[in-house]
């Protein structure tokens, strides 16, 4: 959305810009890590490396206009100290444009470490991408309006956008338990681990989404909600795509290992090499 911005101090301005600094870089190492890691893996878990992959290049690639909007949506005024509103909103549309492609891939990288046969990951995917992209496109009308109120437009939507989420939970601790039951412990742990982290850092973005609701006068009022919104997503998108993919790797890893693959210099199933 293109919203105008509070007045910051230089320390409140900082933060932020530093958050999104910060997420460029950790993306950017992330990308790099996923693709060259994908080669230690066997054949058929490269293909979610890959998607790991793409999830953190456009994250890093929005973070990348987000930050440049940012500093383009500020002002140093040097007699007092603080940073105003240059009259250039501050495009945060950028996120939902990167969630709308993203978040559908998080969920189909978990499908696909799975090694589940065709007939049932193409099923999968399709449910939890299609309940993920909704949740985005209902979550964007709230995040939009100007009306900030619990019981207003962005109260209404994030309702809305709250029962694709509950759904995506459904099918991920009922229809995918019984595959995960199936997995060695190792793997099983892992995944169980997996489905942990989406709700927790999923579960995140509802509570920043929450923050304007109780924060009068937002934004331009409300610099410390404005300051908390933008590094709480900041720390979700972290953690949900680079501190995810390390995991959906260790998943391949270990899926690998089992089925007999040297994971450090992946050539042939080290059976076939004896």
């Amino acid at each position: 959305m293109l919203q105008e911005l509070p007045t910051l101090t230089p320390g409140q301005y900082s933060l932020v810009f530093n958050m999104f600094s910060f997420t460029i870089a950790t993306m950017a190492a992330a990308f790099v890590y996923f693709v060259l890691a994908q080669k230690n893996l066997a054949p058929k878990y490269r293909v979610s490396m890959m998607v790991s992959a793409l999830v953190v290049f456009i994250a890093a690639y929005h973070y990348f206009r987000i930050t440049g909007s940012w500093e383009a949506s500020y002002v140093l005024n040097a007699n007092e100290g603080v940073y105003e509103f240059s009259g250039k909103p501050f495009n945060d549309a950028y996120r939902y444009v990167d969630w709308l492609l993203t978040v559908p891939l998080l969920v189909v990288e978990l499908v696909l470490v799975l090694g589940l046969p065709k007939s049932e990951s193409g099923k999968m995917i399709a449910k939890l991408a299609i309940s993920a992209a909704l949740m985005i496109v209902l979550g964007y009308p709230g995040e939009v309006s100007e009306s900030a109120e619990l019981f207003g437009a962005r109260g209404l939507w994030g309702t809305l956008s709250t029962l694709p989420f509950v759904y995506i939970l459904y099918i991920l601790f009922t229809e995918l338990g019984s595959t995960i039951q199936q997995q060695s412990g190792r793997v099983a742990t892992l995944l169980s681990n997996a489905r942990l982290l989406l709700l927790a850092t999923w579960g995140f973005y509802p509570i920043a989404y929450m923050i304007p609701m109780f924060s009068a006068g937002y934004p331009t009022e409300t610099p410390g909600a404005v300051v908390a919104l933008q590094v709480g997503y900041t720390i979700a998108d972290v953690t949900a795509k680079a501190g995810y993919g390390v995991l959906i790797y260790s998943i391949a890893k270990a899926k690998s290992e089992e089925e007999g693959y040297d994971v450090g210099e992946m050539v042939q199933p080290v059976a076939a090499e004896a």
